[in-house]
C-alpha cells in the first residue's frame, strides 16, 4: 500500500520523471498513427486503439520501474478491472486522452499523467503529439511549456473586455445544457474540440472558460488540472469547491475550468450569445 504523503516526494524529479515519459508515449502514439490501426469497441461501448494499449504499457512500466513505491490508476487497465488499493500518493494516466477524435483521424489528442496526493493534483505532465507539445507543472513548481529551448512559464490571463473565449465539448449529449448556461454569459467566441487540450488552453491563457456538463474521469483531468492550477486557474464543480480526487469509479461530477476568476452565474442577460452559440465551429472530440 502507498503511503506517501506530498511533504515526503522529490516532486522536482518526479515531474521531470512524468515529462519526459509523456515524450516518449507521444512518439509510440504518433508512430502508430502513422503506421495505421483499427479501432476496438470497450465494454462501455468507447472506443479504444493499439495506440491506447502500446502508450498505457510504457507508461507503466516505465513508471513503475522508476518508482514502484508509487501505485499507478491508468484508464485502459482500469476498465479491464484492475483496480490498485490506493492510499494517498498515486499516478492517474489517461495514455490517450480523446480516442475519438484519434480514432475519426483528429488532431485534438493527449496524454496524461498526474499524480495525486491527499486528493489533490499535485504534479501534470500533458503531451499534445499531433502539435509537438509538451506542458508541465504542479503545486510550488510553476506551469509551463516545454520545447528544445527549454521551459517557458505560462499563466493564465484575465477575462477580455469583448467577453469570455469559451471552448467546449458537444459529443457527450450535453448540448442543451450548455447552450442554456452559456446564454447567461458575455461570450466573445466558442471553440469546440476534444481531450485535455481545453484544459491546457485556459491555463495558457488562449482560452477563458471552459464548462463541462458531460461524463468525465479522474485520469481526465488530473494532469491538466494541475498544471492550470500552477498556471493560476482553478477547476470547480458546480457549487464552486474545487475538483477533487479519490471518488467512487473514479468519476467527476460536471464541473467549470477558468482563469483566476470562478464563474458560476449569470455575468450579461443580452441576446448576443444566442448569436454566437449558433457560429460554433466543431472540431473532433
Amino acid at each position: 500500500m502507498n503511503v506517501h504523503t506530498a511533504s515526503t516526494l522529490d516532486t522536482h524529479t518526479l515531474l521531470d520523471l512524468a515529462l519526459q515519459i509523456v515524450s516518449e508515449a507521444s512518439d509510440i502514439v504518433l508512430a502508430v498513427k502513422e503506421k495505421g490501426f483499427h479501432t476496438q469497441k470497450k465494454a462501455d461501448c468507447s472506443p479504444v486503439t493499439e495506440a491506447d494499449h502500446a502508450s498505457e504499457a510504457h507508461i507503466l512500466s516505465r513508471l513503475r520501474r522508476a518508482c514502484p513505491e508509487i501505485e499507478a490508476i491508468s484508464e485502459e487497465e482500469f476498465s479491464s478491472g484492475i483496480h490498485p488499493n490506493v492510499n494517498g500518493t498515486y499516478w492517474l494516466i489517461d495514455p490517450l486522452d480523446g480516442t475519438r477524435g484519434f480514432a475519426n483521424g483528429g488532431d485534438d489528442f493527449a496524454i496524461n499523467i498526474g499524480l495525486i496526493s491527499g486528493g489533490e493534483p499535485i504534479i501534470g505532465a500533458v503531451a499534445i503529439p499531433a502539435f509537438g507539445q509538451i506542458y508541465g507543472g504542479g503545486k510550488n513548481l510553476g506551469a509551463f511549456y516545454q520545447d528544445s529551448d527549454g521551459r517557458h512559464p505560462i499563466q493564465v490571463s484575465d477575462i477580455p473586455e469583448e467577453g469570455l473565449r469559451v471552448l467546449a465539448s458537444f459529443y457527450y449529449g450535453s448540448e442543451d445544457e450548455l447552450k442554456k448556461f452559456l446564454t447567461k454569459q458575455n461570450i466573445q467566441s466558442i471553440d469546440c474540440f476534444g481531450s485535455a487540450i481545453k484544459i491546457i488552453r485556459v491555463a495558457e491563457g488562449q482560452a477563458d472558460f471552459y464548462p463541462r456538463f458531460g461524463p468525465t474521469m479522474e485520469w481526465d483531468t488530473a494532469a491538466p488540472q494541475a498544471i492550470l492550477e500552477a498556471a493560476g486557474g482553478q477547476i470547480y464543480t458546480i457549487d464552486g469547491m474545487r475538483l477533487t480526487y479519490g471518488k467512487p469509479g473514479r468519476l467527476n461530477s460536471p464541473f467549470f475550468c477558468s482563469g483566476k476568476t470562478q464563474i458560476l452565474s449569470s455575468a450579461s442577460e443580452n441576446t448576443e450569445p444566442k448569436d454566437k452559440i449558433s457560429e460554433l465551429r466543431h472540431h473532433k472530440d
